[in-house]
C-alpha cells in the first residue's frame, strides 16, 4: 500500500469527491497509473478555483483507489482527461497547510506541491489524516 498527495484547486475536488474519481496533473496518465488498488491519496487545495487566485491551502479529501484501469472521460469536446476511481471517505474535516508545517517530515516533502502528484510515507501520512478526524 502507498499513499499519495494529489495537488488541485478545491473546485476540481470537490467534481472529483462527488463523482468518485481523481484526475491529475491536467488530465495526464502517468500519475495515475503509479496509484494501485488500495494505495490512499490526500487532495490538498492549494487555491479555491483554478480561475482565481483565492488561497485555499487546505488538505480537503481523503479516499482509497478503487481497483480498475485509468481510463479517458470526455469533460468537454476536445478536452478528454485520464481519471482513475476513489472511495472518497465522507465527513472529513479540512487540515489547514499551517497545521502540518511544523511536523519535521513535511518539511522535505513541501516543496513537491508544485509538481500536481506525489507519494508520502505512511507516517506523514497518518499525521495529515489524523487532523482529519477519520477511522482510517
Amino acid at each position: 500500500m502507498n499513499y499519495w498527495i494529489g495537488v488541485a484547486s478545491k473546485d476540481h475536488v470537490t467534481l472529483g469527491v462527488a463523482g468518485g474519481f481523481c484526475q491529475l496533473c491536467h488530465g495526464k496518465s502517468a500519475p495515475l497509473n503509479k496509484m494501485q488498488a488500495g494505495d490512499w491519496l490526500i487532495y490538498y487545495a492549494p487555491k479555491q478555483s483554478l480561475k482565481t487566485k483565492e488561497p485555499c491551502q487546505e488538505f480537503i479529501a481523503l479516499g482509497q483507489i478503487l481497483p480498475g484501469e485509468t481510463y479517458a472521460f470526455e469533460m468537454a469536446p476536445g478536452f478528454i482527461p485520464n481519471r482513475k476511481n476513489v472511495d472518497f471517505l465522507k465527513d472529513i474535516q479540512p487540515v489547514s497547510l499551517q497545521a502540518v508545517a511544523d511536523f519535521p517530515l513535511w518539511q522535505e516533502y513541501r516543496s513537491r506541491l508544485r509538481f500536481g502528484h506525489f507519494q508520502i510515507p505512511e507516517e506523514l501520512f497518518d499525521f495529515i489524516i489524523s487532523g482529519m478526524k477519520t477511522g482510517v
